[in-house]
């Protein structure tokens, strides 16, 4: 887009009475009708209902943020996602599919809440788009539950959906069929047993009926000789098996045998876990660390702990896995503190595993690109995002997400100049070389006062930086103490300084309300912290 097309594009979006400079505290004349007060006091702009759509999908509303609970926002979701199907279901469909199959969500839930909510309520035509798209986005056999309970609630078992449940099934290779019915094999008081008898599944070939038998009614139902995947006759084995010697000897024969097949008394046999280690991919291995430290698996100068770093120092596997720094991060702090969120395990950190997930969590920046823009960062240091909680990340705080976000782009940008914000502006002098625990002091100093998410913008005419093409804004989003709205400020700048400048705002919790005027094609919102923001980032910024 031309500078003159995109100010002519910039000056269209923007009322007459839009021009003045408006308090925060108040609404922007002419616009009433498209702002709300935050939970702070502040007006900002309203998500439509496709915006809170695709907010909802990418972060749920688990954990609300500073100022709201999670309840009422569960309850805002589900009827906005219920407005949306009504409108244009095939959309809301192909919304939750997109943010699903790209890895832009930190759990996959509020996707598969949206493909239900389609299935049950939507026409015909939207129910169709909704079962087509289940293997899409229901990748696994947990999900498959999560998808069932949901529709069970609203008692929508009808033709549609034993159609649609049956291909989940069907269009699976044997293999691959066997590993999703025993690796999953219940979530959420369901079970495969329960679907295929509730969507009356056919089996398409003798081995897959054998499979549904089994499943349903157990081994007995079997003959001798059945045709049966090798991993059934292994699992039924692993029942049986009476020593630790035997699970190795089959583990190692079979690497379909995941963690999940194995009886929990041998879960605790560092031979048994050491024979699992080698199959294991780099997420389980995560989620596993202490697990694997308790039962003397990760150990200083052990063959195990040798393992786990190799795999901790797969690049490969780090990228093709989409492991992001958060989920790195949360696992060195659980691990660290040696002790399990729930139950009684406990464990001594092996220094040298903590040393690696420390290094793995550095490594998985490494993706981002250089976006080739001039790029001015504000960080939020108000108070507020010191204790709100981040969706998908009990164990951390917004400040510590904000500040992952800065090492981000900070790491991988040539020109960029990067501040913390409260009620004033201040440069924040982050280098890439700096560690997180750095960023965050430096950050630290300016945890007071309100938020004002015009500052960047404002500074940025203050100080005549002249070159600023992207503006990006990490906060809680709850605007409230600035004599000017941020809308306006960008506004000003692109008439001083870049005409086509941008601003993305990375809101780090849930809130249906977004700094950013739905109207201007240079604004950006990004909500939440996940693996696809930085990619995002880079896109939004390309379009000239």
């Amino acid at each position: 887009m031309s500078s003159k097309a995109y100010t002519d594009f910039a000056d269209a979006s923007t009322t007459k009475a839009s021009k003045v400079v408006t308090p925060q505290s108040q609404a922007i004349p002419g616009r009433e009708a498209e702002m709300a007060r935050n939970n702070a006091g502040g007006f900002t702009f309203t998500l439509d209902k496709w915006g809170t759509l695709d907010r909802f999908i990418m972060i749920g509303s688990e954990g609300g943020n500073y100022y709201v609970g999670q309840n009422d926002l569960t309850k805002q979701s589900f009827t906005n996602t219920l407005a949306c199907i009504a409108e244009d279901g095939v959309r809301a469909v192909n919304r939750a599919v997109e943010y699903s199959v790209a890895g832009r969500a930190p759990k996959n839930d509020a996707a598969l809440v949206v493909l239900a909510l389609a299935a049950a309520k939507g026409s015909p035509a939207v129910q169709a788009a909704a079962y087509d798209a289940l293997p899409k986005v229901a990748r696994i056999g947990t999900h498959l539950f999560t998808f069932v309970s949901i529709l069970n609630s609203m008692g929508k078992w009808n033709a549609a959906a034993k159609r649609g449940l049956s291909k989940w099934y069907t269009n699976r290779s044997i293999e691959k069929l066997a590993v999703q019915m025993l690796k999953y094999q219940s979530r959420n008081g369901w079970s495969h047993r329960d679907v295929l008898r509730l969507a009356h599944v056919k089996a398409q070939n003798e081995v897959q009926n054998n499979l549904f038998k089994y499943v349903v009614k157990g081994g007995e139902a079997l003959s001798h000789g059945d045709p049966i995947p090798q991993l059934v006759v292994d699992f039924e084995f692993l029942k049986r098996a009476e020593n630790s010697k035997d699970v190795v000897r089959l583990i190692e024969s079979n690497k379909d045998i995941s963690w999940e097949l194995v009886p929990t008394q041998f879960l605790k046999d560092p031979d048994v876990l050491m024979a699992l280690l080698p199959n294991m991919g780099l997420t389980a291995v995560i989620r596993q660390l202490g697990k694997l430290s308790a039962a003397g698996v990760i150990a200083p100068l052990s063959s195990g702990s040798k393992l786990v770093m190799s795999k901790l120092q797969d690049a490969e596997a780090l990228k093709a896995q989409r492991v992001h720094p958060i989920t790195l991060l949360q696992a060195f702090k659980q691990y660290q503190q040696g002790r399990g969120e729930k139950g009684s395990l406990v464990w001594t950190p092996d220094q040298r595993v903590l040393d690696t997930v420390n290094d793995a969590f550095y490594a998985s920046f490494s993706n981002v690109e250089d976006t080739g823009a001039g790029i001015l960062m504000g960080v939020d240091c108000s108070g507020s995002m010191w204790g709100a909680s981040v969706n998908g990340s009990p164990n951390l705080c917004a400040a510590e997400v904000a500040a992952v976000m800065a090492l981000a782009i900070v790491k991988n940008q040539k020109n960029y100049w990067i501040g913390g914000f409260n009620t004033r502006m201040s440069e924040l002098k982050i280098t890439p070389n700096m560690r997180l625990d750095a960023v965050l002091n430096v950050m630290q100093r300016f945890s007071w006062g309100g938020t004002d998410c015009a500052q960047p913008m404002l500074h940025a005419m203050q100080n005549n930086m002249s070159n600023v093409d992207l503006f990006v804004t990490i906060t809680d989003n709850e605007t409230w103490a600035g004599h000017i709205q941020p809308v306006q400020a960008l506004r000003d700048y692109r008439k001083k300084h870049v005409a086509t400048a941008k601003n993305v705002v990375i809101g780090t919790s849930v809130s249906s309300f977004t700094i950013a005027d739905p109207k201007d094609a240079g604004m950006l919102d990004i909500a939440g912290f996940d693996s696809a923001a930085p990619q995002i980032i880079a896109d939004f910024a390309s379009k000239r």
